[in-house]
């Protein structure tokens, strides 16, 4: 069976074709690292964990590229206020980053660039624009991109220009040719600290949010490549700021699959700081543990809305519990997965209509509920050996149940190894807080000469 994803720019269902036979290349649009992750953007990390595993699953050698975004005007603000440098506040931000998505589980990418370390080719993006005359040079310093001289602007929102105009509430900022126009080089403001400043053909300044994924996605998979995804919110107007940049330089196609997240609402509302119901990841890990979280959200098909609420919450748990109680007490060794197999052959048809984890979660409990009757030891390696696909029952069932962890060894390892870097920078609230995370877990530590070991407390 063929594997269907939905492609945001031709609003369908398309049959996944990649460019070279075997290998598929993927970006991401990361965090911009200026504070703690929060529930939205576990959504949008944990829906491409899925998609990065079940293409591997299918044999696929995957690059996955999944960004940084280590300077903008967030992180400038932030680290003027805590007298920092950006580079103690985003490497602090990273270091917690990782811990965070560790513990849930969420696998680390081929590549995780930062946006810092491309400066260069973001300049010379910009340089190849202004040769095309598509990017023209403000009195203000700033290097803008002319939205109207790139035909086909829209096409992946489905937003005409004039519709675009119809909707602006902003008159023209100093400097921009037409509102749509967007920054893609900033030029340096007298307030502004030196290590937010860079050297230009323009002069000092720092690239603008766009140019920045442009630039460090071809980079790293050539141009184009298979799969350019993020969250919802990201189709307008940043993917198709980066497809206008990208195309307009190299005059070709950038991206053939392009695929988006939902939004996250809590108790069926936006999630919002002044609406008092915003959460870091950190905050619901001291409440539920990584595995039920990731179980949560595996719930969920990745397109749809999600709704965030401790009701949900437990149930999730509950319904975790179910399939380790199953599992409890039958041997299981480890085997390769049999896809002639009923329930193995409906949940490779769910992940292969376009990565439906609801649906394959439904064989996990056919599975479940056949070996409450059989307490086969060869339907409990299917069970545990599908759960793997999505990252989920791997552990032990009794210490499961008994302690709910649902943090793995791998996982207490990256946690062990985001404290010991934050040791190093001398940021030593941070790994005192990666401590008491491990602890909540039930994860004792011992620092010694040799190194840090852990056992459960």
């Amino acid at each position: 069976m063929v594997l269907r994803i939905h492609n945001t720019l031709s609003r369908s269902l398309e049959e996944f074709v990649p460019l070279c036979a075997g290998k598929v290349g993927m970006y991401v649009c990361g965090m911009t690292i200026y504070d703690l992750c929060h529930m939205g953007h576990l959504r949008m990390m944990m829906a491409f964990d899925v998609i990065y595993r079940w293409l591997r699953t299918l044999g696929f050698e995957v690059t996955y590229v999944r960004n940084i975004t280590d300077i903008e005007d967030k992180i400038i603000k932030r680290a003027l206020e805590r007298r920092i440098t950006l580079r103690e506040l985003t490497d602090e931000m990273i270091a917690a980053m990782h811990a965070d998505l560790a513990a849930v589980g969420v696998v680390a990418p081929t590549h995780e660039p930062r946006a810092t370390d491309y400066v260069p080719q973001m300049l010379g993006l910009i340089g190849q624009l202004e040769k095309k005359g598509l990017a023209y040079r403000s009195p203000n310093g700033d290097v803008n991109f002319a939205v109207r001289k790139f035909p086909g602007y829209g096409k992946l929102s489905g937003k005409s220009l004039d519709e675009l105009r119809a909707g602006e509430r902003v008159a023209v900022l100093e400097g921009k040719q037409d509102p749509l126009d967007f920054v893609m080089w900033k030029a340096a403001k007298p307030d502004e600290p030196a290590d937010a400043t860079y050297e230009s053909q323009y002069g000092p300044g720092r690239p603008g949010w766009h140019i920045e994924c442009s630039a460090m996605a071809c980079a790293m998979l050539g141009e184009p490549f298979d799969i350019h995804g993020g969250g919802m919110d990201l189709t307008f107007p940043h993917h198709e700021n980066e497809i206008a940049q990208s195309e307009g330089a190299s005059g070709g196609p950038f991206v053939r699959y392009w695929l988006h997240n939902g939004f996250l609402n809590v108790d069926n509302e936006k999630m919002s700081k002044s609406l008092g119901n915003f959460f870091t990841i950190r905050e619901v890990l001291k409440r539920y543990d990584g595995e039920t979280l990731r179980f949560f959200m595996l719930r969920t098909h990745y397109r749809s809305p999600f709704n965030f609420s401790d009701v949900n919450l437990d149930d999730a748990r509950t319904a975790l519990r179910r399939l380790y109680t199953a599992l409890d007490g039958v041997a299981a060794p480890r085997v390769d997965i049999d896809w002639a197999q009923p329930q193995a052959a409906a949940f490779h048809a769910a992940m292969n209509e376009d990565f439906n984890t609801p649906l394959a979660l439904a064989s996990l409990f056919d599975l479940a509920s056949e070996l409450n009757r059989t307490r086969s030891p060869q339907t409990a390696s299917l069970l545990k050996a599908l759960g793997a696909t999505l990252g989920v029952l791997q552990l032990e069932p009794r210490a499961y149940l008994q302690g709910g962890s649902g943090v793995d060894e791998g996982a207490i390892a990256a946690l062990i190894a985001a404290r010991n870097a934050s040791k190093q920078l001398r940021d030593f609230a941070r790994a005192d807080a990666i401590r008491q995370q491990l602890a909540e877990m039930g994860i004792e530590l011992k620092d010694s000469a040799a190194g840090t070991t852990w056992v459960k407390a």
